[in-house]
């Protein structure tokens, strides 16, 4: 796959209205920041993992997967993944259609019953060839598949006991942390900023969110900014400048000064595919 070919498999929908159905291992292509740094995507998102492993940070909070877990995430949910091997499965874009009813929180979920994996694979196919047919009535045949797998999803949840999806405080206010970067992460703001907003510490702030994901705050800080740096950088022809000021660093030498630091080449040279 070429590098244009990497970017439209994991580019931020253009759309609230696109429903898109991606292999999994064709998303993660083009570099590890496409997976693992911090993002979030415009409509709702259903990852399916069919095989393979690793870890998944959810609104601050780190989970392992595994085969037949599925992920959704509302509109605007900060996440990021690790892999370890091989990595199977679904990438589903859903519309942020009240009709349709989708969950409004994050939601993690391990089939184990062979009877409920079979149940999604058919859902997403069934939606994957809609997408990919043009024919009468197209929209709303995906609104009808969309609302199918909002059903089915709403069904396997009162099978889930309540305590399991209960967070504990370090979790509720990392939760909370990403939340409010994903809103303010293009100001400049620090972790000291984002404490005082959440009426706690940064130390406190940042304790919470290693306990939660095994990071501090400033790191899930960063890395969200810097994969919108480098989203900029590879999807679009914005000059460097602008996309230092876009995302509230105080100068283009600033913003190439932090982007080596993470990613160990300058603006210029990741644009270049160094």
């Amino acid at each position: 796959m070429n590098a244009r070919d990497a970017a439209a498999a994991t580019s931020l929908p253009q759309t609230a209205s696109t429903y898109r159905v991606t292999p999994l291992n064709r998303f993660i292509q083009g570099g590890k920041w496409r997976s693992e740094a911090m993002r979030s995507y415009s409509q709702p998102v259903l990852y399916w993992f069919t095989r393979g492993q690793g870890r998944i940070t959810v609104a601050g909070v780190k989970r392992g997967y595994g085969p037949h877990n599925m992920v959704y995430l509302p509109a605007g949910t900060m996440h990021g993944f690790e892999t370890a091997g091989m990595l199977f499965g679904q990438v589903v874009f859903l519309c942020d259609d009240p009709m349709i009813e989708l969950p409004e929180e994050p939601l993690h979920l391990r089939f184990r019953d062979s009877v409920q994996q079979g149940e999604l694979n058919i859902l997403i196919d069934a939606l994957s060839r809609e997408v990919m047919q043009d024919l009468p009535g197209r929209e709303r045949a995906l609104r009808h598949h969309a609302g199918l797998i909002s059903v089915w999803i709403e069904r396997q949840l009162a099978l889930v006991p309540d305590m399991e999806m209960l967070p504990d405080a370090s979790r509720r206010l990392a939760a909370a942390f990403t939340a409010l970067v994903e809103k303010e992460f293009r100001s400049g703001a620090n972790v000291a900023h984002y404490a005082r907003e959440l009426g706690v510490t940064p130390t406190h702030l940042s304790r919470a969110c290693n306990i939660a994901c095994g990071r501090p705050a400033s790191a899930i800080l960063a890395d969200r900014v810097h994969f919108e740096a480098r989203r900029m950088l590879s999807e679009t022809q914005m000059p460097v400048k602008q996309i230092a000021q876009e995302l509230g660093f105080a100068s283009a030498a600033y913003f190439t000064r932090a982007f080596h630091r993470v990613t160990g080449v300058t603006p210029s040279e990741f644009r270049r595919g160094g």
